[in-house]
């Protein structure tokens, strides 16, 4: 616990220019204050020591040897601020160049290997790490300070204490093996339809269950019963499975294009969704983490 006649640094560092510069005056100048303002500090200053700092007399005021005693230790003191202050600044540094991340999978899986490969460009030291889980959990993630910025997918109606930011959009697909009758299907799926049969999808609290339940809600909801809780998972069942599955059209691009699985089209159907990246509004992102958001909006096109 510091004593009561502890000084203040301001104090100590106008004593110290005031050694150096020899006038109240020039010291006023240096630190952007009045002359009047430097005077009452070091006779408040010679107060809380009870100590003599100056000589006072009609053709001037000089500093005592008393004065100039502390005045060296002043020095040190000050030094030694200095030398925490850049301790405290490179450990500000330091985190800057850390930030922790939690995906939803769709994201996490296949968005952000390409930002991370953009951020590291600009800054090779970064310290990253991530949690790939479903959106739900995202949000408890960021809430519980687990992670410093999160990106989810699926409807969002927004959640108390956090600041959300659209970066891109997606879409999901239903998806079969070539061997499933949907494959030759020429009348687009309606959504009663795809309510009637049991599906392949993603576990409550995702979000792409979050956008399929939401789209199935007036015509009966969702049927499934296998749910699983990847999207290599989901890819594998349909490409070996007789059910249809539902996925994002980004998980399931190469499939497609390879002829391993077949789009089904629907007519009467929202299946879009949105990516959001999401943090606390209480705390200010950092530099890594502004950088990471910047760059998931550059790809995904989503700049304003």
């Amino acid at each position: 616990m510091l004593p009561v006649t502890a000084p203040d640094l301001l104090s100590l560092d106008l004593l110290a220019s005031v050694a150096e510069l020899g006038s109240f005056g020039r010291v006023a100048r240096r630190h952007g204050l009045s002359q009047p303002a430097v005077s009452i500090r070091m006779r408040d200053l010679e107060t809380r020591l009870g100590v003599a700092l100056f000589e006072r007399s009609p053709s001037g005021t000089r500093m005592s040897d008393e004065g100039r005693v502390i005045t060296d230790a002043a020095r040190r003191v000050l030094a030694e601020v200095a030398a925490l202050d850049a301790l405290v600044g490179g450990l500000r540094d330091h985190v800057s160049d850390r930030v922790r991340v939690a995906a939803s999978l769709t994201v996490g899986e296949y968005l952000l290997p390409g930002w991370l490969r953009d951020l590291t460009s600009d800054s090779p030291h970064v310290a990253l790490s991530l949690d790939v889980v479903n959106s739900s959990q995202v949000v408890s993630h960021v809430r519980e300070h687990r992670a410093d910025l999160g990106f989810v997918e699926g409807a969002w109606e927004g959640a108390s204490g956090l600041n959300d930011r659209v970066v891109g959009r997606d879409r999901l697909v239903i998806v079969v093996s070539r061997q499933h009758p949907w494959a030759s299907r020429r009348r687009a799926l309606r959504a009663d339809e795809l309510a009637a049969v049991d599906l392949v999808t993603r576990e409550p609290g995702s979000g792409t269950r979050e956008v399929l339940e939401a789209a199935l809600a007036g015509v009966g909801g969702v049927h499934t019963h296998v749910e699983l809780g990847s999207t290599g998972a989901l890819l594998g069942a349909a490409r070996t499975g007789r059910d249809p599955v539902v996925l994002s059209e980004i998980a399931v691009r190469e499939d497609l294009l390879a002829g391993r699985l077949v789009e089904v089209a629907t007519e009467g159907l929202d299946l879009t969704r949105e990516f959001r990246a999401i943090w606390r509004r209480d705390e200010a992102l950092g530099r890594l983490a502004r950088q990471l958001l910047a760059v998931a909006s550059r790809e995904l096109g989503e700049t304003s």
